[in-house]
């Protein structure tokens, strides 16, 4: 089973002796005599007003409402008119303006590649997710570049581009309404892996009791037998994000080495490896038959469609995954080649549903999707997506009151987002709104509106904690024009001082220094992207199904410089037109996508 590492490090400036942990500083040992939430739950009396668009079990809809937060949480949802619940009595009612809706989750994102632009074209029409790491391009375009980033080391030995990256990426979401998504793993040289500490909601690290961890990594000793994932499975309290099935089953093909992967969770004729616990990620591969035994069995999944078109042209047959009960979630999977945010995801899901499914999904579906279902299959319905009394104060606002809530969303623009909130404290959003909810910080502006960014967090890291988003940028721009000097750098490091070197390495502390866990770059025994074989030792995936283990050219003598993906898409001058220049990707979304943005 994946370990879970309660003791938490800064990114840099500690020690260790050898192979084992130094004196852990102040902050672990605080946290190793219990669990301390990564967001506490320590927000002021605040009350903001709008159309509130709820997402509980009725779907209520409260046109000039109120949201009472406190300590974290909602305190109660009323209309304007009511009496304000009781200690509220003087605090002043922001008023947004806007809709109100709960924070958006996203169950599927490899948030550290999310710096890189969109592999455009993408070279082929893939059949699966073996294919296409194996075109030198990949290598060139998204692993090599990365490779570097993770491993690129300043003149003390720390890992200097890894805080920069975490806070470019980490903003990204918000921007985009997100409010939880997947973590961002770390690997050190102690031997100890862990998941950053920010400002966005992480799945797989909460220590919260209210908000079970979710697990995205499988053991490779685990990923080796399906009856002992099984095993596993049926251990887990909490939900199990696993990737099955990324890739596509032709039309009239009875299999597919995608669905193979699906086949191979059969432990026994009729017994499968599936609970309620498992969220199937992609599923694309998947017949209607199969996800009738997803159905049968509890599983849920998570929709990438923009991923899946780009790369395969087509996507999972969602609309047979709700007819066999089958919960949905949705995730954008990653900026290479996906949407730059879970709001461009909606456009992309939208768009599909209503000129590739008839309509099967409604707005409302999809933006339950992104929320009360996604924090379903989390199991987290009891804290978290909908703006209900006793739950977790994470809240989106959009611009304008009028025309259909669910729509408004689906087809906001980036700079209709006035307000992101995560526990009762408002994160990102319009300058006057922030400052009246006693939010101040960075300024800086998004499609040429203002707005303001506030990413002070007490438990955060503290190399991320120091650094804007505008020093991160700039920090990740100038890398990424370096790359071919970087990775030379790590290629053929300086010579160790003599003196230093002849220190006895076993007595001599050495800073801790941390490093991505990228998913198929460093072998941890883990893989972020992990699927049960079918056809024996040689169908895993992991960095040994790299091009870079096979032999290839050095990454200096091949990477050139690379551009920084722009936060959202109305600051990036190429996205749309990428897109609409993408063969795999059906007509009525390469046209239809620049009209929603």
């Amino acid at each position: 089973m994946t370990a879970r590492k309660r003791s938490w490090y800064p990114l840099a400036g500690s020690t260790v002796a050898g192979t084992k942990r130094g004196a852990a500083p102040r902050a672990s040992r605080a946290v190793a005599r219990g669990p301390v939430p990564i967001d506490p739950l320590s927000s002021p009396r605040l009350a903001i007003s709008g159309r509130v668009v709820t997402m509980n079990d009725a779907f209520d809809v409260i046109e000039d409402g109120v949201v009472y937060m406190a300590d974290g949480c909602i305190a109660a949802v009323r209309r304007k008119r009511d009496k304000a619940p009781d200690g509220f009595e003087g605090v002043a009612v922001v008023a947004t303006r806007g809709t109100l809706y709960p924070g958006l989750i996203e169950l599927h994102n490899h948030l550290s590649y999310n710096a890189l632009p969109l592999w455009s074209p993408v070279p082929k029409l893939y059949e699966h997710r073996g294919q296409w790491p194996q075109h030198p391009d990949y290598r060139k375009l998204i692993s090599g570049p990365m490779t570097v980033i993770g491993q690129h080391r300043d003149a003390q030995g720390q890992a200097a581009l890894l805080a920069p990256l975490v806070r470019y990426v980490e903003c990204k979401c918000l921007l985009g309404g997100v409010t939880t998504s997947q973590g961002i793993m770390l690997n050190s040289n102690a031997g100890v892996q862990r998941y950053y500490r920010g400002i966005l909601r992480n799945v797989e690290n909460t220590d919260d009791p209210a908000l079970s961890e979710a697990q995205a990594r499988i053991a490779d000793v685990d990923a080796r037998d399906a009856r002992a994932f099984l095993a596993r499975l049926n251990k887990e309290d909490s939900c199990f994000l696993l990737h099955l099935s990324e890739g596509v089953t032709p039309t009239g093909a009875t299999t597919s080495q995608a669905r193979k992967h699906f086949l191979a969770l059969e432990v026994a004729p009729g017994e499968w490896a599936i609970n309620d616990r498992l969220a199937a990620i992609h599923s694309a591969g998947l017949t209607a038959d199969d996800f009738r035994v997803l159905g049968d069995n509890g599983g849920s999944m998570i929709w990438s469609p923009l991923s899946n078109l780009l790369l395969y042209g087509a996507t999972a047959r969602v609309d047979a995954a709700r007819a066999a009960n089958v919960r949905i979630g949705i995730g954008s999977d990653w900026s290479p080649s996906g949407s730059k945010n879970l709001l461009g995801e909606l456009k992309v899901a939208w768009l599909y549903s209503k000129h590739l499914l008839d309509g099967a999904f409604s707005a409302r579906d999809l933006v339950a999707m992104a929320t009360r279902d996604a924090a379903a299959i989390l199991k987290w319905e009891g804290a978290l997506g909908s703006l209900e009394a006793g739950k977790r104060a994470d809240l989106l606002v959009v611009g304008g009151t009028a025309g259909d809530p669910y729509e408004a969303l689906v087809k906001a623009r980036e700079t209709s987002i006035n307000l992101v909130m995560i526990n009762g404290i408002a994160r990102y959003g319009l300058p006057a709104t922030m400052k009246a909810l006693g939010a101040s910080g960075e300024s800086f502006k998004v499609g040429g509106k203002t707005r303001t960014l506030f990413l002070e967090q007490a438990t955060g890291d503290p190399d991320v904690a120091k650094l804007s988003l505008s020093a991160a940028r700039t920090a990740l721009k100038n890398a990424f024009r370096q790359l071919p000097d970087l990775a030379r750098a790590i290629e053929e490091p300086p010579a160790m001082p003599a003196a230093r070197a002849a220190r006895p390495a076993i007595d001599a502390p050495q800073p801790l220094v941390w490093t991505l866990a990228l998913d198929e770059i460093a072998n941890t025994g883990m893989d972020q992207r992990p699927r049960l074989p079918f056809d024996g030792p040689r169908d895993f995936t992991g960095p040994s199904m790299q091009p870079a283990s096979l032999g290839a050219p050095r990454l200096s003598s091949i990477l050139a410089a690379v551009e920084l993906d722009p936060l959202t898409v109305a600051d990036d001058r190429n996205f749309l037109a990428r897109i609409a220049a993408e063969p795999n990707v059906p007509q009525a979304i390469r046209k239809g996508l620049a009209s929603l943005y």
